[in-house]
């Protein structure tokens, strides 16, 4: 009977024990569920700052367009001893009323500055993009020169005729 008494307290405790289960993991297992953890906290964590990110406020900066009196110039012409000539219309471009106070005094300044320039130039000069994106460069450096420390962020051709 003691066998029976022996079985029967087996019994009893595997079902006092079916209630707890043990859970038998290898450290391998417990890293790896560690670090899963970890990567979704991670993700989790990315989208939430993607999602809720502030947008820069788009700051709109309105231009300012000072006029150029119309310029009439003689250019070089080597070749040909009919003079040749150039008419421009220029605007300067500025970001800041305050910055048209600075420059339109300084404007015999910048027109004297572009008088020197343009004699100098041939009609070759003039001739494609390329060309008169040089020309423009050279005319806003001269004229950043000439009205500093004021600043004009571009020079805009309004009409250019080589005659």
């Amino acid at each position: 009977m003691a066998n029976v008494a022996d079985a029967e307290s087996d019994v009893a405790d595997d079902e006092a024990g079916a209630g707890r289960k043990k859970f038998n993991f290898s450290r391998k297992t417990l890293i790896m569920a560690a670090g899963g953890l970890v990567a979704l906290l991670a993700v989790a964590g990315g989208g939430y700052v993607f999602l809720h990110e502030e947008k820069p406020a788009v700051v709109e900066q309105k231009a300012i367009f000072i006029p150029i009196p119309e310029m009439t110039v003689n250019i070089a012409n080597p070749d040909s001893q009919v003079p040749r000539y150039l008419r421009l219309k220029i605007a300067l471009e500025v970001h800041d009323e305050r910055l048209v106070e600075q420059v339109q005094p300084m404007l015999p300044r910048v027109m004297d500055a572009f008088q020197i320039q343009l004699r100098e130039m041939r009609p070759e000069d003039f001739e494609g993009s390329a060309a008169l994106y040089r020309l423009k460069e050279e005319l806003l450096r001269r004229i950043n020169q000439a009205v500093f420390p004021a600043k004009v962020d571009a020079v805009l051709f309004n009409e250019i005729l080589i005659q």
